[in-house]
């Protein structure tokens, strides 16, 4: 039985809720069923912090709550749920299910961490005064015709590992706790009487500001390998301490992970990078062997070059785009990539004879090469690789402006990437400070003003108020095109 928290007894409040998330449990109450917000925003609202989405459970079947709501679509074939959408934001609705079963996680999805928006079709649009013609109007009309039993998927599907492949088992709420993955994250609002319901200790866990994982932890990351990955995030993300018996099997099963699917990883690494604390998912994924499983060049690069000026960088940029997130402006996977890469790229560019550092096609290949070996795990989309290339591609002319040339630089759709990473490796002596001041300096004046910063620059260093690009300092190092030297 749950301990039931009454509303006088925590601090959630409905005006902290989305009205979109208040409106889904409402239709759910009002047509007889069950419904609970759950997870993550649960564990945030108590902790004070804003949830970036809401996620519902009901008794409801899919297809039921497909019923409810025109603006509803199903997905989901490993596990079936529905997704209402109300312009931007989708209101996730997962029907109990009756065993320990991997959800998708409270975060938002890697289309919205990825710079997508979700399509929506005629029959998605809001149920409060959205538009729909009468020819989708017939189609909604004979598509939910005929659905007196709704059909379910009872399937249950595992690998030799111990991973579910499928569950679509439905059953209740007492059973539903059982296939979450953490305390903190099984805890039930209820919408009836505006208490929580705690089946598994959650509350006092929040409390004290740990993690535990809800059963056998073995038997849970056999499940879903990415627990451990969702682990590692909730203690950068919330400071929270992992439980002893819930760390002890990371390290003999992180090996797992090369078993879940490419693209699942990718969402993850976004997730762990994107959302606002990824300068503290990077260690804590080292200490737990979880680097090494996701990205090995990157660990490999990092175990070998202790303390180096790239580990440096890496750990600035993340802070950086930590800082972005917190004030509300985008970010983008292709800067993260060419962090994380960064130093297995400057490796690759190293070991060629040095008269070929500077060669874009050398910087190209580098670049190449190492997506290669990352995508041996997470599935990369084609948009972020061809952006990584160019940011690298383009630090030469940056760092060597050629007079008005330099100027048609600005308005290259990766300009702004990579003057971010070009001001990156100034602060750590990768790049010249002269240079890069040169170019913070370029988008802050007229056309005009423009035109004469680069004959200036063309005329020679004392005239540009700084050292010319193409000149080698007297008695230094030759800089590859990376600055990782």
């Amino acid at each position: 039985m749950p301990r039931i928290i009454p509303r006088a007894q925590h601090t959630i409040s409905r005006s902290h809720i989305s009205p979109n998330a208040l409106r889904v449990l409402y239709r759910l109450r009002d047509a007889g069923f069950q419904g609970f917000l759950v997870g993550g925003c649960v564990r945030d609202l108590l902790l004070g912090l804003e949830p970036k989405d809401f996620d519902v459970a009901t008794d409801a079947l899919p297809e039921q709550v497909k019923r409810l709501f025109r603006n509803c679509r199903l997905v989901g074939r490993r596990f079936r749920l529905a997704h209402v959408f109300f312009g931007q934001e989708i209101i996730e609705v997962a029907t109990f299910r009756a065993a320990s079963a991997p959800i998708q996680d409270e975060e938002a999805p890697e289309s919205e961490l990825a710079g997508e928006e979700p399509v929506q079709a005629e029959d998605e649009l809001i149920d409060q005064g959205g538009p729909v013609t009468e020819a989708g109007a017939a189609r909604l009309e004979a598509e939910h015709a005929g659905r007196d039993a709704p059909v379910a998927d009872t399937e249950r599907m595992f690998d030799d590992t111990g991973r579910i492949l499928r569950d679509n088992v439905y059953g209740t709420i007492e059973a539903d706790v059982w296939r979450r993955d953490f305390t903190a994250n099984a805890l039930y609002y209820n919408i009836a009487d505006f208490s929580i319901w705690d089946y598994v200790g959650g509350a006092e866990d929040i409390a004290a500001r740990e993690l535990r994982m809800i059963g056998d932890p073995e038997t849970r990351y056999r499940e879903d390998p990415v627990r451990m990955l969702r682990a590692a995030r909730f203690e950068a993300k919330l400071g929270f301490t992992l439980e002893p018996a819930s760390a002890e099997p990371i390290g003999r099963l992180r090996e797992l992970i090369g078993g879940v699917p490419p693209a699942r990883l990718f969402d993850e690494t976004l997730k762990l990078f994107l959302t606002g604390h990824g300068e503290r998912s990077l260690p804590v994924l080292r200490r737990r062997g979880l680097l090494a499983a996701l990205l090995p060049n990157v660990e490999s690069y990092l175990v070998t070059h202790p303390d180096s000026l790239v580990e440096k960088l890496v750990t600035r940029g993340l802070t950086n785009t930590d800082a972005r997130v917190s004030a509300g402006r985008s970010v983008t996977p292709t800067f993260l990539l060419a962090l994380l890469l960064y130093g297995p790229i400057a490796t690759i560019i190293e070991s060629l004879p040095p008269a070929r550092w500077h060669e874009v096609t050398s910087i190209l290949e580098a670049c190449d090469q190492a997506v290669r070996e990352a995508q041996r795990h997470l599935a990369i989309p084609k948009r972020f690789t061809l952006g990584l290339r160019e940011m690298f591609a383009l630090q030469p002319r940056l760092e060597h402006p050629r007079g008005r040339r330099a100027l048609r630089l600005i308005s290259h759709p990766r300009f702004r990437a990579a003057y971010d990473l070009l001001l990156l490796r100034a602060q750590f002596g990768m790049a010249s400070a002269d240079i890069a001041n040169w170019w913070t300096e370029l988008q802050g004046v007229s056309e005009d003003e423009q035109g004469r910063m680069a004959d200036a620059l063309a005329a020679g260093p004392e005239r540009a108020g700084g050292q010319k690009g193409r000149r080698r300092r007297r008695g230094g190092r030759r800089r590859t095109s990376t600055g990782a030297s």
